[in-house]
């Protein structure tokens, strides 16, 4: 069998501040990002266009991103696509809803002194680095699953 990837890799601002909740099973944190996008138009000019994902965390992800994440902070986040769907009685059709999972998250500098960022590595140490996850091994062409 073929292997399968859900994997979802954003690079954008947070556009509210976090809605953290606690459930029976733990912390959830949901917040949007906004990414950007420039491309022309048919007359030879630029059209900007902002995509705007629905994020949500669970866990220790979810309070860090409730401590530290403001709105207008870049972040780096590495998830998966979840699509739920319901059933509207009102319209009588089936709706559906498809938020990237928070799997990891790195805090980008917002370039203020006292970034959310800085506050982060500060409590965090070197576990803080952006670059933590990055493995120090090279991949392989018969290691990559497609």
């Amino acid at each position: 069998m073929a292997k399968c990837v859900n994997k979802v890799i954003l690079l954008g601002n947070a556009g509210k501040a976090p809605e953290i909740s606690n459930t029976r099973s733990g912390i959830v944190a949901q917040l949007s990002l906004a990414t950007n996008e420039r491309r022309t138009d048919g007359h030879g000019g630029w059209q900007d266009h902002t995509e705007w994902h629905t994020l949500v965390a669970f866990g220790r992800t979810a309070e860090i991103i409730g401590e530290y994440v403001r709105i207008g902070n870049p972040l780096f986040i590495e998830g998966k696509l979840r699509t739920e769907s319901w059933d509207d009685a009102n319209a009588g059709v089936k709706r559906y809803w498809t938020k990237v999972v928070v799997l990891n998250i790195v805090l980008l500098s917002s370039g203020d002194r006292h970034s959310s960022r800085e506050k982060y590595q500060e409590e965090m140490g070197d576990a803080a680095s952006p670059y933590a996850y990055i493995p120090d091994t090279q991949i392989r062409a018969d290691e990559i699953p497609f």
